[in-house]
């Protein structure tokens, strides 16, 4: 995920870079594009790999996911210029992005399915809030090394060449996941099954339990908006909405995605004691009721403090739901197609909803003069939650 998202936090300087255009607001929203455009392939990373996965086992799919996405992070870290090479240095970035986002289409799915299968009795919502707790992980080390290079480098060097730096550690990162995954062993729930079915009815079973589908799509669409929101946009929301200054926008997102990490593990456990659903409910409601509130008070007194007290607020929201969700969405699917189901249904609502929030909140800022309107995305996607959460009740009952 560190290679996934890292695009986002220097999309102003990867903007001017592969994208220059007239306007800074141009060059950014292309670049903002670009990022979503990742998404777009999710949904067929999550049919192909997906079905790979539930075909031949949690660890060959994990390990081909990740040499997909390293082959999209190389190409982006080492191609040159708009400047050097002209029009086929967007075009490689764009391809570098449909890479990493086909090989996301099955990862979070195929991590989650594989640490529900692994949970010991009863901890289930524990183990699977890893796997979006491992995000923050990545969301801190991104914005600390965001932090050192700020410290080191003028925003001129910055903007020409040292924000490649970042994804270069990303490179050197590859070797050490696979080996990690290499020592991974096969979940006995999978080795136990009989029956592995082939891609033609994976497909079948999937179009079958459409309904499950589409609940959890609209379930993860809270997630997605939200983790987006406070993560991939809020350095660029502190720097060219604010005012501020980087350095202060990326400490905001180091302590985002520290307290991430804690609620989104307690959530997780909590779930396992009080149920999934109180906590959707209670999270999405909270969202509706104090995402305008608290981007209007941040608006108007920006700073360091307020940017913290509302990106951090946000947070409490975001883990606490995404906590009990993701063990949710693993447990409305059929075990037949747990990790191509799931992976689809938060692909379509990364790709639909998610991955495009940095371009949606700058578009409507940008349309409405009115800095504090992306809360009307965020409670948009608040109200997907708790409607899913409502309707997977009455499936449930039927």
């Amino acid at each position: 995920m560190y290679d996934f998202f890292v695009f986002a936090y220097y999309a102003s300087a990867i903007g001017k870079t592969f994208f220059p255009a007239d306007s800074e607001f141009a060059s950014l929203m292309m670049s903002f594009m670009t990022f979503g455009v990742g998404f777009l392939m999710r949904p067929l990373g999550a049919i192909v790999l997906g079905s790979f996965i539930d075909q031949h086992g949690r660890r060959a799919g994990l390990m081909l996911t990740l040499a997909i996405m390293s082959i999209g992070t190389i190409s982006i870290a080492f191609t040159p210029s708009f400047a050097t090479i002209g029009v086929i240095a967007p075009i490689l970035v764009v391809l570098g992005r449909l890479l990493q986002g086909f090989s996301a289409g099955a990862e979070l799915g195929g991590v989650s399915v594989y640490l529900s299968e692994m949970a010991t009795p009863n901890r289930k919502g524990f183990y699977v809030s890893w796997q979006s707790g491992s995000q923050q992980v990545a969301v801190v080390f991104v914005a600390l090394v965001g932090v050192l290079l700020s410290s080191y480098f003028s925003p001129k060097q910055l903007e020409t060449w040292a924000w490649r730096i970042p994804f270069v550690v990303g490179c050197l990162i590859i070797p050490l996941i696979f080996a990690i995954r290499k020592t991974l062993t096969e979940t006995e729930e999978f080795s136990a099954r009989q029956n592995h079915p082939r891609a033609s009815e994976i497909l079948r079973n999937l179009l079958k339990n459409w309904r499950a589908v589409i609940t959890a799509m609209l379930l993860a669409v809270m997630s997605t908006v939200s983790f987006y929101f406070i993560t991939a946009y809020t350095p660029t929301f502190g720097k060219e909405v604010l005012k501020l200054n980087s350095i202060e926008s990326l400490i905001v997102t180091v302590c985002v995605g520290v307290t991430n990490l804690i609620w989104v593990v307690a959530a997780g456990a909590l779930s396992d004691r009080i149920g999934r659903r109180p906590i959707l409910i209670g999270a999405t409601i909270l969202g509706l009721l104090t995402f305008y509130p608290m981007l209007t008070w941040l608006t108007n007194s920006p700073s360091f403090m307020t940017l913290l007290a509302t990106e951090l607020w946000f947070s409490f929201i975001y883990g606490c739901y995404n906590g009990a969700a993701i063990v949710y969405l693993t447990e409305i699917m059929p075990v037949q197609v747990r990790t191509v189901g799931f992976s689809i249904a938060y692909s379509l609502a990364t790709a639909i909803f998610g991955g495009f929030t940095p371009a949606i909140s700058q578009f409507l800022i940008h349309e409405s003069g009115n800095r504090a309107m992306p809360a009307v995305w965020l409670s948009f996607a608040a109200a997907c939650g708790l409607s899913a959460t409502l309707m997977s009740r009455r499936m449930e009952r039927k």
